[in-house]
């Protein structure tokens, strides 16, 4: 039998015994046929030729024609399947895809939005005469002080010096770190302490800074604020902005504004200034104004002759 009738055969086999759903019988059936493909273009037809070399061929060969990286593992593991598939009927002798890895998960950066943008969405959620208060407060730590939405909620009152505009952050690890706000957010935290003190919630000591609606919980939920931040900026028409779109467009903005990549470390608590520089993406826009505006030769910058 050729390997195609060995695919076939599999992919009979995955829907009935192993019970996997319809669309992963497809996704099976499309990757195992580029296998398929591939190997008739080496000269490899039958399983005698299968080795950890023809899948080696196989991810070089995606990896060329541009599929990312989440595509080109899904695909890895359809063909793990299929070799242990073949190692268990012993058509094979051993498993060439044991032990087999992919390429690397691509990290997941968001992407910043406009502080236009940002402006918009503090202004929209201050329209709501419910929560308005409450949810402009949040976008502006959010985006003003680059916090995780989990140190958001986690935030107490002791944290908070709004005299000074400073906050005790708790980070990842346990790890404790100063970040700092604007006078926007000074003015909405008198504001929102003077109103909990007059609901009866207590303002001092470890008492939470956002205490939530519903009775019987002690704090703010992060999905709470997940949910508020995705229905302000999709009433605007932006999308896949979360809690996290704001930190990093907090980030973005002062490094696009001059700020030095050691403050911004420290100011968002990474611990290594790599996962910095990958975190930021210096935009196109930037990148070409601090060519024209530095550059010798670039027609702008200084000393040109």
């Amino acid at each position: 039998m050729n390997i195609s009738s060995y695919i076939d055969e599999f992919i009979l086999y995955t829907g009935s015994a192993k019970g996997r759903s319809k669309n992963t019988v497809v996704n099976y059936a499309v990757d195992l046929a580029q296998f398929a493909d591939y190997l008739e273009s080496v000269g490899t037809t039958t399983p005698d030729g299968l080795n950890r070399d023809c899948l080696r061929g196989f991810l070089r060969e995606l990896s060329g024609y541009g599929f990312s990286r989440s595509s080109i593992s899904r695909k890895l593991s359809s063909l793990r399947g299929f070799t242990k598939y073949l190692a268990a009927r012993h058509v094979v002798s051993g498993d060439p895809g044991v032990g087999l890895r992919g390429p690397r998960a691509e990290a997941y950066v968001p992407k910043p939005i406009a502080y236009e943008d940002v402006m918009k969405m503090i202004d929209a959620a201050g329209k709501s005469e419910r929560r308005g208060a409450r949810d402009v407060l949040i976008l502006e730590l959010l985006y003003g002080a680059g916090l995780r939405v989990n140190e958001l909620v986690s935030l107490a009152w002791d944290d908070v010096d709004i005299g000074e505009r400073e906050l005790r952050v708790k980070g990842k690890g346990s790890k404790e770190r100063r970040a700092y706000f604007g006078h926007a957010a000074r003015d909405l935290l008198v504001a929102w302490k003077d109103a909990a003190s007059l609901k009866g919630h207590a303002t001092e000591g470890e008492s939470p800074v956002f205490y939530p609606e519903k009775t019987g919980a002690s704090r703010l939920t992060e999905r709470t604020v997940h949910r508020m931040v995705v229905a302000v900026s999709r009433a605007l028409g932006l999308y896949g902005v979360t809690p996290h779109t704001m930190r990093h467009s907090f980030a973005t903005h002062m490094l696009e504004r001059g700020a030095p990549l050691r403050v911004i470390q420290e100011l968002m608590g990474h611990e290594s200034l790599a996962t910095t520089e990958r975190y930021l993406k210096v935009s196109v826009e930037q990148m070409k104004r601090s060519y024209m505006e530095t550059h010798p030769r670039s027609g702008l910058g200084g000393n040109v002759r």
